[in-house]
């Protein structure tokens, strides 16, 4: 039987360029995985190319870069048997074909050579084993041994192999599984989905580095909370974000019940994803409520509260980041302040919002204060049409009066226009309280609207409180 041609997906140069070395090599090849997957999809860009080699893929890696123009470096991972060359914007990983075998307290396998076939069954997911022949007798011909053309027409994710080996094994294909199904808005195999709830505890043996990889493209998918149901479905997300496992579930206390806040904050994920490509205002997104657990509280006259529930939520952000390490730099304080914010604007946009109150949002939001009037917009998850509506209507007023205020007292990052130097050189001081008393005083009287942001009010303002404190 012929098996189907996609000689049209080999159209770059490249390929022929791999084609011409393998048969110099006298080796078989064949690019295997994403590529051929997305191409199939019609999906993406195609700048990462696997290619397998039956044989020594380091020595097929050599021979290709030798014949190609500018000779590129050949990055050896001798450890992996693979190597890696860069060309233009296209990464190309060779390998040599290989089966695997693994212990049980490790992901790492044992390696042997192996055939193509060998190589296809080592693969996570069926629509990751297909593989195109560069050989010359049948080039472009797709092999494809678990019917994963099959898998991608039904948008279904399957394991090549028995689930429930193929997860022990390599506990991190069960995120994987995960990520592909969120990614691909594929349906996870019911069988392959009760092996990973079955495997879940196999997850401890991966890094945190390699569980937050793909958290991040989960995160980054058009639809994240399919990601985050999925792990909760699963029970990988208790080991993974016990904090957001914490926010599942609703009280009832005389006839009062709460939100449940998990599925609201993968709402806010979802809602934030149309909107932003900002990696880190999504973590905040998925954040922003995790002060709530630790915080609830049912009072008999005024039901449910959560107080403080933002400060208490950015202090959890630093624990979370360091167990998980993610980084602890700007990044994780640009979550952190996120969080701590997060209700501010909207607390402004249901009281009056008074030209007082924005100077101080914009002040200590300083240039994120968009991001956070995103993460506020993406935080109405009411289906309650009229009141969406009203939300909406009360954030575009306060987004037009940081703008108006803006524009007038510039108070955005603001510095009092009167040093501490300046201070002590008035009033003839050497460094004490009564100067930081009075830079405050200056800041809060500009950001009151006391006085206007500028150098004369501020210094006629100075030697005001200085005449107050006896200077």
């Amino acid at each position: 039987m012929s098996l189907p041609q996609y000689k049209e997906a080999l159209s770059n140069p490249i390929f022929k360029v791999i084609a011409d070395a393998a048969k110099e090599l006298s080796t078989d090849c064949y690019v295997i995985g994403g590529f051929v997957r997305d191409y199939l999809l019609q999906r993406g860009s195609h700048k990462d190319i696997d290619i397998v080699a039956i044989g020594s893929g380091i020595n097929l890696a050599q021979k290709v870069a030798s014949k190609l123009n500018g000779k590129p470096q050949v990055s050896i991972f001798k450890n992996f048997g693979t190597a890696m060359v860069k060309y233009q914007d296209i990464e190309i990983e060779f390998v040599g074909a290989r089966k695997e075998s693994y212990n049980s307290d490790s992901r790492k396998p044992i390696v042997e050579n192996g055939t193509l076939e060998d190589d296809q069954k080592r693969r996570d997911f069926t629509i990751n084993a297909l593989a195109l022949s560069l050989n010359e007798n049948n080039f472009g011909e797709l092999l494809d041994p678990f019917n994963g053309v099959l898998d991608l027409e039904k948008e279904i994710i399957r394991t090549p192999l028995e689930p429930g080996i193929t997860y022990s094994d390599d506990p991190l294909r069960m995120m994987r599984a995960i990520r592909f199904a969120t990614q691909l808005n594929f349906t996870i195999e019911e069988q392959s989905l009760r092996a990973i709830t079955e495997n879940k505890e196999r997850i401890k043996i991966i890094s945190n580095e390699r569980i937050v990889d793909e958290i991040h493209k989960i995160m980054m998918s058009n639809k994240p909370s399919k990601g985050f149901a999925l792990l909760h479905k699963t029970e990988l997300l208790a080991y993974i974000f016990p904090e957001l496992v914490a926010l599942q579930g609703i009280e009832e206390i005389e006839g009062q019940r709460h939100k449940d806040n998990f599925w609201h904050t993968l709402e806010v994920v979802d809602n934030i994803a149309e909107t932003t490509d900002n990696l880190w205002l999504r973590w905040a997104a998925l954040l922003h409520d995790i002060g709530k657990a630790p915080t609830k509280k049912f009072h008999n006259k005024i039901g449910w509260t959560f107080h403080g529930h933002e400060f208490v939520g950015s202090q959890m952000v630093y624990k979370l980041f360091k167990r998980l390490r993610l980084p602890l730099n700007d990044k994780m304080k640009f979550v952190q302040k996120m969080v701590r914010m997060s209700s501010r604007p909207i607390v402004i946009a249901e009281d009056y919002a008074t030209d007082s109150a924005v100077r101080r949002l914009v002040f200590d939001a300083g240039d994120n204060i968009e991001d956070l009037m995103t993460l506020c917009i993406a935080d109405i998850t009411t289906k309650n049409a009229r009141r969406k509506k009203k939300y909406k209507s009360n954030f575009e007023r306060v987004r037009k009066k940081i703008i108006e205020v803006e524009n007038r007292d510039q108070i955005r990052n603001f510095q009092p226009p009167i040093s501490g130097e300046e201070i002590m050189q008035t009033f003839n001081l050497s460094p004490s309280k009564e100067i930081g008393i009075i830079k405050e005083a200056i800041k809060e009287a500009i950001l009151e609207g006391e006085i206007p942001n500028n150098y004369e009010a501020a210094k006629n303002y100075m030697l005001i409180k200085g005449k107050e404190l006896g200077l």
